[in-house]
């Protein structure tokens, strides 16, 4: 499978923003159908009708512009607000003796105030409000206490739900963030694993024997050793820094999910015995049933990798002599993998000091596959008794 990276956009902001594009074109059709309700009550009903044809060519054609908020720029905004002040004022004119009754362009208003509210938060709201407020007042001239309450509640609601919207951009960057710096310690747990498996023991292997040979071998053990402690410093060093992509909230939070290549995916299931099988031999005793153990094949390739660090560290600590067990166990519900081993076990406190050292074996090479595919590693060992690594992998959430 190619390397690909999808991008995966998250946001509470867009539903508002539909929500409003339905919202303009439901109050343009709600101001249309006052007028043509009380169409006789106006002296001047073709200052009316002129306003509403503009009102509604407009809702119509800046539809797009109320997608989302990089749509939405701050010159339509402001000739989106003109027009509403404009229809407000224009109302006395098509009839002087308008009184308490709806303006022109009613609560499409709100919408315009909305758009604010969505596009700059709660401040760019209580300016646009504010304005309305005031054309609402100047064209009442004697405001009656309805139309104190009406323009109170546009105000406050329209506040209300910029500072909603503030939070929730605050809210997605925050998440973007968590995620991002989730995907960066999973992607460096699995190269710490890889390199855990491969490099640091080789290095391991060179310091002990280079010691063990004495001479020039000797030095050539020492520096494999002084590379291996930086190799190990710097695998457990810190996360790497999240991209910009998470600050850009202008259509949601974003973030990038990229799938590594996966040269070996067949799309079906695998026996996990195949897999353990090669680890049979004089020191390592092989126990499964008789029937295939089929897992998804990530899963499976996953749980074989972490048999085999646990092996490894029965190579490592264990000594030469010492037996090692593996046994299959399949289960309706859950597969089972128990590595045991008699050697001398682990003394107390020895695991967190060899994470501290930045010695990954069990914390990523073993307990991180587990928890990567669903599964989880439970380790047991008493002094002078061995070890037994048991690993369970849910077959409903092994992926």
């Amino acid at each position: 499978m190619a390397k690909r990276e999808r991008v995966m956009r998250m946001s509470v902001e867009l539903p508002l923003w539909r929500a409003l594009t339905a919202y303009r074109v439901l109050t343009m059709l709600y101001a249309v159908a006052i007028f043509v309700h009380a169409r006789e009550d106006y002296q001047r009903p073709l200052v009316a009708v002129g306003y509403l044809a503009v009102l509604a060519v407009w809702t119509l054609a800046t539809l797009p512009r109320v997608a989302n908020a990089q749509s939405c720029t701050k010159r339509f905004l402001g000739v989106d607000l003109t027009l509403a002040l404009v229809g407000i004022l224009l109302t006395r004119v098509a009839d002087p003796d308008h009184g308490d009754g709806p303006t022109l362009p009613s609560i499409w208003t709100a919408g315009a105030v909305l758009a604010f509210a969505l596009k700059g938060g709660w401040r760019w709201a209580g300016f646009a409000s504010s304005l309305v407020a005031v054309a609402n007042i100047v064209q009442r001239q004697t405001p009656s206490r309805d139309t104190l309450h009406n323009v109170l509640l546009v105000w406050v609601a329209s506040i209300a739900i910029g500072y909603v919207v503030e939070v929730a951009r605050a809210s997605e960057r925050t998440l973007a963030r968590a995620l991002e710096i989730e995907a960066a310690t999973r992607e460096r747990e699995r190269l710490a694993r890889d390199i855990h498996d491969s490099v640091l023991q080789v290095l391991a292997m060179v310091q002990r024997r280079g010691t063990a040979l004495g001479g020039e071998s000797a030095e050539l053990g020492r520096l494999a050793g002084e590379q291996e402690v930086a190799l190990r410093t710097l695998v457990a060093g810190g996360i790497t820094t999240a991209s910009r992509a998470s600050e850009d909230v202008s259509l949601g939070a974003v973030v990038r999910e990229v799938d590594e290549p996966d040269d070996t995916e067949s799309g079906g299931p695998c026996d996990l015995r195949t897999l353990l099988a090669r680890h049979a031999g004089s020191r390592v005793t092989f126990s499964e049933p008789g029937a295939p153990v089929l897992l998804p094949a990530a899963a499976a390739r996953e749980l074989a990798a972490a048999v085999s660090a646990a092996l490894d560290n029965v190579n490592r600590h264990a000594g030469a002599d010492a037996q090692a067990w593996i046994l299959v166990e399949d289960w309706p519900d859950e597969v089972i993998v128990t590595v045991r081993d008699d050697g001398p076990g682990i003394p107390e406190g020895r695991l967190v000091q060899a994470e501290g050292e930045g010695r990954l074996g069990v914390a990523q090479s073993i307990r991180g596959r587990l928890r990567d595919i669903g599964g989880t590693a439970e380790l047991i060992s008493v002094p002078g008794q061995g070890t037994e690594v048991e690993l369970k992998v849910p077959r409903g959430k092994a992926s």
